[in-house]
């Protein structure tokens, strides 16, 4: 008996051991103003197995360093990657990665290299040197997405090609290769042969968020973990259990495949402030926030401090274990403690490798709410034994936040927010087009714009295209039937 609770006690140290805690870093958030800036010295690197500095870009088959000025060692820089690395020295047994690609970044150009063996195996080479020049542990591939995006059909058997020659690469060099990748099956399956990816990376962090957003016309969740009965069969592939089961069965090895779990919001406007539910009609993006400074998305820190504030009208969905809140026309669906302790049961109960996070800094790191990186605790309690995040962090929980809008105290601008720091008012594009996030109209046209704020605050623009047969219509600000002269 006694050798069999040793065996039991042996096994159930090694499994903790062996599961992965994944946080990305993004870099840019040193510039973020207020209790939004984040400084690399905020990590705390006991509560994560491996820590990602995002993000590097790529030029030919070179690596770029995107912001020297922040990463490198200079007489001007902030040496970023040595401090970032440095944090081992408190945390030996993390791992410390260095992440190329991102949204931003786009497909294109990696899809171009790729498709030349000179070029891939030039970009191994380079990876390497680069990971070892600047003290990394390995690399993380986010090309977001083959396939996709400017990308080519192709990209699908040369991804595989490209993850062979670095397997060979990293493996002489003793170093880590992961790839971040898009979730749900109408995503992932242009663009991934995932039996064959899964061979050559030590790690797959799945991107179980943006499954919802401002994008769409209704209000939606960002990373719902279950499908409601009520979801349409269209989005019922829209949740994080549907993500990680299609991997599985696609050949994704459990022990790999990490769950994402995002540590920010997605905000909407709604069309009519006395309809707010899940699926509500939506104008387009939410308010920006202090620190993010993003129409349609909040870090769960600037989410925590909206709430504490009071007025909001805080919800939590059982069925599909997320929270949503709405004041007047302002709507986020996102995570707190109580849903992302449910995803970190969800993974553990299913095998996988662990828990992701994007990203560190949009966790409560300064513990304006509660305790510091409540989020991440959560996990770190499911996983590793950890102490168990503190219920003043749930936010449908605490007794401080009302649950019911008191009407006759909600301001008249049905932007508004609740936190002392009133949105800030981006400048216009240079086409005129764009004076506020969300969809705009293009003069002499059926076509609009899609307007969002990138990291600096400012307004881009994308081109969008409404249906063969409907015209945008600037009132509506939908695509609608063609009005009758």
């Amino acid at each position: 008996m006694r050798v069999v609770i040793a065996f039991a006690t042996l096994c159930l140290a090694t499994c903790a051991a062996n599961k992965k805690i994944v946080c990305y870093f993004g870099s840019w958030s040193v510039y973020r103003p207020g209790n939004g800036k984040f400084d690399i010295g905020d990590i705390d690197p006991t509560l994560c197995t491996h820590l990602i500095y995002t993000f590097v870009g790529l030029e030919n088959a070179d690596v770029k360093v995107l912001d020297p000025w922040q990463d490198l060692p200079n007489d001007y820089g902030k040496n970023g990657f040595g401090r970032f690395n440095a944090m081992r020295e408190k945390s030996p047994s993390t791992k410390t990665m260095v992440a190329i690609g991102g949204w931003n970044e786009g497909s294109a150009k990696y899809s171009a290299m790729v498709d030349n063996a000179e070029l891939r195996e030039r970009f191994a080479d380079n990876v390497v040197a680069f990971v070892k020049k600047w003290g990394f542990d390995g690399f993380d591939l986010d090309w977001e997405y083959p396939n996709q995006r400017g990308g080519s059909a192709k990209d699908v058997k040369n991804f595989i090609e490209l993850l062979k020659v670095m397997r060979q690469r990293f493996d002489r060099a003793g170093l880590i290769l992961s790839a971040a990748v898009a979730a749900a099956e109408t995503s992932a399956s242009q663009s991934y042969d995932i039996t064959e990816m899964s061979k050559y990376l030590d790690f797959i962090n799945l991107m179980a968020y943006d499954f919802h957003g401002a994008w769409e016309p209704y209000t939606g969740l960002n990373a719902q973990l279950h499908a409601s009965k009520s979801d349409s069969l269209e989005t019922r592939g829209l949740n994080s259990e549907a993500a990680v089961k299609y991997w599985l069965s696609k050949g994704a090895p459990k022990e790999k495949l990490i769950l994402g779990v995002p540590t920010y919001g997605r905000a909407f406007t709604l069309a009519n402030p006395q309809s707010h539910g899940i699926g509500a009609a939506s104008l387009g993006a939410g308010a920006a926030g202090p620190y993010t400074r993003e129409a349609g998305m909040l870090g769960y820190n600037e989410i925590c401090e909206m709430l504490k504030k009071g007025g909001w009208n805080v919800n939590y969905d059982e069925e599909r274990h997320a929270p949503w809140a709405h004041k007047d026309r302002q709507w986020i669906g996102f995570d707190d403690v109580k849903s992302i302790n449910a995803k970190a049961e969800f993974a553990k109960q299913m095998g996988l490798g662990g828990v992701m996070i994007w990203s560190i800094e949009t966790d409560d790191f300064h513990g304006i709410c509660g305790e510091k990186y409540p989020l991440l605790r959560a996990i770190n309690a499911v996983f590793l034994g950890g102490k168990e995040a503190s219920q003043d962090q749930d936010i449908v929980d605490n007794n401080d936040i009302p649950n019911e809008v008191d009407e006759s105290n909600n301001s008249d601008d049905s932007t508004s927010t609740s936190t002392d720091n009133e949105p800030i008012p981006p400048p216009p594009t240079p086409s005129g087009n764009c004076q506020v996030a969300g969809p705009a109209g293009v003069p002499n046209s059926c076509d609009f714009v899609m307007c969002s704020l990138n990291e600096r605050g400012e307004l881009n623009e994308t081109p969008m295209k409404c249906h063969p047969s409907l015209c945008f219509d600037s009132e509506k600000l939908v695509c609608d039937w063609p009005k009758k002269n």
